[in-house]
């Protein structure tokens, strides 16, 4: 078992035992989602823990959207419970670049693939994906030519 998945099926454990109704749900969604995609295709396997990510943030991406549509359709309850649900995901998830950082990420890969010689603009891209894979949610970036 994945590191990220046990400490997943940990976390649910307390969070029975501290009677924490909001986290346990969340927690056993999340889970339920996994053992899907570790079942789908025609043989079962066991999702790494990028894969284990990734997933995490797909339930999250769903809270999110969610919580956007009940806040839209006049439902601030089931907005802030989504929203909630978000909050309780985004704690497995690695933190989120800043604009700024993101920024500087791009600058200095984009420095580097100049002192290279690169003259292809999409040259640092590989850098920066590396750099920043699953850090970044979406962030608009003047396009500078």
């Amino acid at each position: 078992m994945t590191t990220l998945k046990s400490k997943l099926k940990e976390d649910l454990n307390a969070a029975i035992k501290e009677r924490d109704e909001l986290r346990s749900s969340t927690l056993r969604l999340t889970l339920s989602a996994i053992t899907n995609e570790e079942v789908a295709g025609k043989t079962k396997r066991e999702l790494s823990d990028d894969e284990v990510q990734k997933v995490i943030t797909r339930e999250a991406k769903k809270r999110r959207e969610a919580a956007d549509a009940f806040a839209q359709g006049g439902r601030p309850e089931s907005a802030e419970r989504e929203k909630a649900e978000g909050e309780i995901l985004a704690t497995y998830l690695p933190k989120q670049l800043s604009d700024d950082e993101l920024r500087q990420i791009v600058a200095q890969a984009v420095e580097e693939a100049k002192a290279a010689g690169a003259e292809i603009a999409t040259a640092p891209m590989a850098s920066i994906w590396r750099k920043t894979n699953q850090r970044v949610r979406t962030v608009s970036l003047p396009c500078n030519s």
